[in-house]
């Protein structure tokens, strides 16, 4: 995170940095995240997936959750290896990285901590992820469906009621990114079920087809307002930049 920070120090017009914490230690992480805002001016925190098979979901992680709300900043959650539980039948057939396995993994883990009450406690909490929303657009009106169902039905007892539909926090808690997602119905539908100041362009930079990407997205059928929240407001509103100041 220095070596992060002082990057960013020297390229304020290229660069702007998040946290990296590490939540074997929650109260640890924490204040790494809180040095990272207040002392390196770092802009939220990262954290790559779960940790050795446990979900942010779990409440012993939730003061990562409780500083990032306090401080106003949000948490990017990052792709990782599936767990060892889930990665045999993916591995047998050549599907757990970033052709399919990164995306169960993330999608997983978001509804997990929606489900488990996380915007419940910390409100005013926000999560990024990338992907077009690891494909979880896709599937709210089934998520909501099902999961007031599975609520009514008390089948599991770690699935409890909460105040709001799966999808409204996906519109109101979650920001998505077009990371290695450069397709125009995806991206489009992504603005159109989460809204278009919920989708932030990102690419998977540098191991995807960078120039083809760009192109796409330069290319949307949007208007030019679309299109600027696209690449530009969306993320100064999340992350807190000031691009403006800094050109």
């Amino acid at each position: 995170n220095d070596e992060l920070a002082d990057a960013c120090r020297r390229h304020p017009d290229r660069f702007s940095g998040l946290a990296a914490v590490a939540p074997q230690d929650p109260a640890a992480a924490a204040e790494e995240l809180r040095r990272g805002v207040t002392q390196l001016g770092l802009h939220g925190g990262v954290i790559n997936g779960h940790t050795q098979g446990r979900y942010l979901s779990d409440p012993e992680f939730w003061p990562i959750f409780e500083a990032a709300e306090d401080l106003d900043v949000p948490i990017y959650i990052h792709p990782t290896g599936l767990p060892s539980t889930m990665v045999q039948p993916f591995q047998e057939a050549g599907l757990d990285g970033a052709i399919y396995g990164f995306g169960v993994e993330t999608g997983l883990h978001l509804l997990r901590i929606i489900t488990a009450g996380v915007f419940d406690r910390f409100p005013r909490l926000r999560i990024v992820v990338g992907h077009a929303g690891e494909a979880l657009p896709f599937w709210l009106f089934r998520l909501d469906h099902m999961h007031a169902a599975t609520v009514r039905a008390e089948r599991y007892e770690s699935m409890k009621p909460t105040q709001r539909t799966i999808s409204e926090y996906m519109r109101e808690n979650v920001y998505i990114t077009t990371s290695g997602m450069a397709w125009e119905p995806a991206i489009r539908f992504c603005q159109q079920v989460l809204g278009a100041d919920r989708v932030m362009y990102a690419m998977d930079y540098p191991y995807e087809y960078e120039v083809e990407e760009v192109l796409t997205h330069d290319r949307l059928d949007v208007d030019a307002e679309t299109k600027r929240m696209l690449f530009q407001t969306n993320a100064e509103r999340v992350f807190g930049l000031n691009v403006a100041a800094q050109a």
